[in-house]
């Protein structure tokens, strides 16, 4: 099994304070910092830019995994791309050219991420798996923190293990969506390796962070 991987999301940290909140992340054990990236179009809220992300490459080391939820994206990856990007991850409904985007995330020596919303089949991305380095399952529909949820993405989850394993692909399989203390071993067990949470790392626990972060971690 693919090492475990916690990805906590600052859509739920205190905006007044990211910068010490992503310090705090990295001492409490996260290995990438996930940045959630919504244009109030292609989902219904807006969050952060690239200036934000650049602002914010000066506190930590760790990778940024930021998720273009934008239409159209292709435009943007280059902003995004030199803002602090390590992972740039994009939705096939929001380009014209899946292949095009891809390339140009590769242009910028950026990994590459694709998402999949709960109701988006995997065959729309599945010709493109061997180039990418991540497959974001979306398990509640993108907008909002602190949703429900979705159990009938764990199929899912299993199906793209199932291709990553008979074709031995390397790409990580990210989980986002209402992962808590409840449900991330059956998140883990149907095949994920990398946890994105928000509510449960910065709410449980009254806020210990690094024990929320380790508890995630525990099969």
């Amino acid at each position: 099994m693919k090492k475990i991987k916690i990805s906590p999301s600052i859509l739920s940290a205190d905006f007044s304070q990211l910068g010490k909140e992503i310090e705090n992340l990295e001492k409490g054990g996260a290995d990438m910092i996930h940045v959630d990236v919504m244009d109030g179009h292609f989902v219904p809220n807006l969050t952060i830019g690239p200036p934000v992300i650049k602002a914010l490459r000066k506190y930590t080391s760790l990778p940024f995994d930021v998720h273009l939820m934008i239409d159209p994206v292709h435009k943007y990856i280059k902003d995004y791309a030199e803002s602090g990007a390590d992972i740039i991850t994009i939705h096939p409904e929001a380009t014209k050219s899946l292949q095009g985007s891809i390339d140009e995330i590769k242009k910028y020596r950026k990994k590459v991420g694709l998402s999949l919303n709960p109701d988006t089949k995997i065959e729309i991305i599945e010709q493109y798996l061997e180039q990418v380095d991540l497959v974001l399952i979306m398990s509640v529909f993108p907008g909002f923190g602190g949703q429900k949820f979705i159990k009938d993405v764990l199929n899912k989850i299993e199906k793209i293990n199932e291709i990553r394993n008979k074709k031995n692909f390397e790409f990580d399989i990210e989980v986002d969506g209402g992962i808590n203390f409840s449900n991330f071993r059956d998140v883990l067990k149907a095949g994920a390796n990398v946890l994105v949470s928000g509510t449960t790392i910065f709410r449980e626990n009254n806020g210990d962070i690094k024990k929320n972060i380790n508890f995630l971690k525990s099969i």
